[in-house]
């Protein structure tokens, strides 16, 4: 009982319910490992009624939690009080300290004893709210003050979902850039009406031989990854001269033949060959002295970024000279704050200024990209992506080692799609040091993403409200859920897309605790919906979700990267991928029989509401119904996967394979498979007979 009680006082579950009528309780061995990762000592029932007796104490006499949340209303109506202010013992006085220094002016000339005077007089933002008691008892916590909603998009656009390494140019270096990001941008918002463009993440990866090609497993989530960069359009390019200018052309001469390869019958994307070739180019672009404009814009970016691209920018170069694993390097080295790393620091100068800078170019060409679509006319633009942790190795996890939980995973408990659970390899932000802090490493992880986003996208939303730890060394099955404190995070959420006037969309796909969707809609997040899962389930036979009863709210679409493109779908090519591949559950006959029965159930379903006129039996027709369907839906966003517009058959990542499946590495192709670039896709008359679908 002792051991329930301190765990459900840190957040710690002790059981949870994989469905509604079933309950599973977590081994005592995992509470133990999970509080251990929260800095709190269970391992003997002493140190269990100890460590519960410190909590409890500490709960009681503490004034406010270390991060209160106040929401702003809607206009012409009155904000509610947080509850942390409302419970605060008779006669205690509050003062605001806000952002920009100074001390808020209370309403009446001495500090407020009233909360509610703080909550009309606290302006948006992230303020230090000091509490006095009259019993002598003070605290100072974080103040966040917050819009009640997340901007919105417009009531209707539609726009392409695409991998952007995937989507070659007659200019890339063998994988999509952000140049290629700008045309796409350009072309579909100013001939096709598209309102938005979302990309997979951009976050650094951790450098390796091979590199981990998936954008869901990076370095660093903070910084983008100059892999992207479109070499041509760096402006130092056009100055460079002599040896240099002879080596920089050497190196676009092998791009061209890599490019080829890659576009060439069962080529993939080989990320390390085109770093290999984009970082002695940037090196050269490097070396040419910048112009006292583009000096002085470069050291407001430095400025502004601070330590975290200091930390950043020191982990690649270290890694540089000590390997990418930076448990491995020399201990002094595995503390960022050392005055060991100070001084590797100081020798590496160079080498930090270099990386500096390559974060810098970076953030430019995603801003000319953001422009782009803008000037297009974009009413959403580009919206990015963000993944759910960062690699254990990585930049992230050793510049913010005291905000990540040491021997922990993040993953997924059992449920009926995966009954082994999954451990996603990630390490999990501690809730309390997140509260401790202000939220401070979220509030920089989103000023950064936001800093070019038209919106963003966030993988597993769910996250935000609790997430699976597995202690290292167990199977995902021994792990449990950790919860965040969902009114912060949110908060903070909706803080800075405010300040950026950008959307927010949740991928919310999968198994969803109960009150989730309804505290995202309440704060205006958008949700996820795939056609093949929008179905009656509580119906007899669960029959397809009738148009009209979509929710609005949502991003709506036929497939995402980790699911059959509609064309494998519609065909049943995924069944056969699958069973090439070992991963099916039942024989191969009865695996089709099932798929032909469900989609052969869409397709009359189609049919029925007139989508399909002519019938079913010509695969581009069947795609183009589809996509009329989700127009009949009164979802805001409507988002065409790029491959369906090709009648592209290979899924970009299938999950539960590794080295079986080129995940994540392959450049979007025709019906045949042959892989085609951007020109070609803007020439396509199969994509063009489909976009006049969605066109207003």
């Amino acid at each position: 009982m002792g051991l329930a009680r301190l765990a459900a006082l840190h957040g710690v579950a002790t059981s949870y319910a994989p469905s509604p009528d079933i309950t599973v309780k977590v081994p005592d061995d995992t509470v133990v490992a999970v509080l251990a990762a929260l800095g709190v000592d269970a391992s003997t029932p002493e140190a269990v009624t100890d460590a519960l007796t410190r909590a409890e104490s500490t709960a009681a006499e503490r004034l406010l939690p270390p991060t209160v949340v106040l929401w702003s209303a809607p206009e012409g109506e009155r904000p509610e009080v947080p509850a942390a202010l409302t419970g605060l013992p008779p006669g205690t006085t509050l003062q605001v300290e806000p952002e920009d220094g100074g001390t808020a002016p209370a309403p009446d000339p001495a500090p407020t004893t009233d909360p509610a005077a703080v909550v009309a007089h606290a302006p948006l933002g992230v303020h230090r709210l000091t509490a006095r008691a009259p019993d002598g008892r003070t605290a100072t916590v974080t103040l966040v003050v917050a819009p009640h909603q997340v901007p919105q998009p417009p009531p209707r656009t539609h726009g392409f979902l695409v991998q952007l390494y995937s989507l070659l140019s007659e200019r890339s270096w063998g994988m999509g850039d952000l140049g290629d990001l700008a045309e796409l941008a350009a072309w579909s918002g100013r001939h096709l009406g598209a309102g938005f463009v979302q990309i997979n993440p951009l976050h650094a990866a951790v450098p390796g031989d091979p590199t981990d090609p998936s954008p869901y497993r990076p370095s660093s989530r903070r910084f983008p990854d100059p892999v992207h960069l479109r070499i041509e359009a760096v402006p130092e390019y056009a100055y460079v001269r002599g040896a240099d200018r002879e080596q920089l052309d050497a190196l676009g001469e092998k791009a061209a033949a890599l490019r080829a390869s890659v576009l060439g019958e069962d080529a993939l994307i080989d990320r390390d060959a085109v770093w290999a070739l984009k970082l002695p180019a940037l090196e050269i672009l490097a070396a040419v002295p910048l112009g006292p404009g583009r000096r002085a814009e470069y050291c407001d970016f430095l400025a502004a970024q601070g330590q975290a691209l200091e930390d950043h920018a020191t982990w690649y170069a270290l890694a540089e000279a000590h390997g990418p694993r930076w448990h491995d390097w020399p201990a002094g080295l595995r503390d960022p704050r050392s005055p060991e790393t100070a001084r590797a620091r100081r020798d590496l100068l160079d080498r930090v200024d270099f990386h500096c800078r390559l974060a810098w170019l970076t953030d430019q060409q995603l801003a000319a990209a953001s422009g782009a679509a803008r000037d297009a006319g974009m009413a959403v633009g580009i919206v990015h992506d963000l993944a759910v942790g960062v690699h254990p190795g990585g930049a992230d996890a050793w510049a913010q080692q005291d905000a990540f939980a040491a021997g922990m995973s993040v993953g997924a408990p059992p449920d009926a799609f995966n009954a082994l659970g999954q451990d996603w390899g990630l390490p999990p932000w501690r809730p309390d040091v997140l509260a401790a802090s202000g939220y401070a490493p979220y509030r920089g992880l989103l000023k950064g993403l936001l800093r070019n986003a038209g919106a963003l996208r966030i993988d597993h939303v769910m996250g935000l409200f609790r997430l699976w730890w597995v202690p290292q060394g167990e199977q995902p099955t021994q792990g449990t859920y950790v919860r965040y404190d969902a009114e912060a995070m949110l908060a903070v959420l909706a803080l800075e897309a405010h300040r950026a006037g950008a959307p927010v969309v949740g991928e919310d796909l999968g198994t969803v605790e109960p009150g989730v969707r309804e505290a995202l809609e309440r704060r205006g997040v958008l949700g996820t919906s795939v056609l093949w899962f929008e179905r009656d389930w509580e119906g007899p036979g669960q029959p397809p979700l009738p148009p009209g009863t979509w929710r609005e709210d949502c991003v709506a679409t036929a497939t995402t990267h980790d699911l059959p493109s509609t064309a494998a779908r519609l065909t049943g090519e995924h069944v056969e991928l699958r069973h090439r591949l070992g991963l099916l559950t039942r024989p191969l006959a009865q695996e089709q029989a099932a798929d032909r029965t469900e989609v052969g159930e869409w397709l009359t379903y189609l049919g029925r509401l007139g989508l399909l006129p002519g019938g079913p039996g010509d695969e581009e027709e069947e795609i183009r119904a589809v996509y009329r369907f989700l127009l009949r839906t009164p979802a805001r966003m409507v988002g065409v996967w790029l491959p369906d517009a090709v009648g592209d058959r290979r899924p970009q990542n299938l999950p539960g394979t590794w080295d079986q499946y080129p995940n994540w590495r392959l450049p979007v192709a025709d019906a045949t498979g042959r892989p085609m670039t951007l020109e070609e896709l803007a020439a396509s008359p199969r994509l063009h007979r489909l976009m006049d679908v969605l066109r207003p």
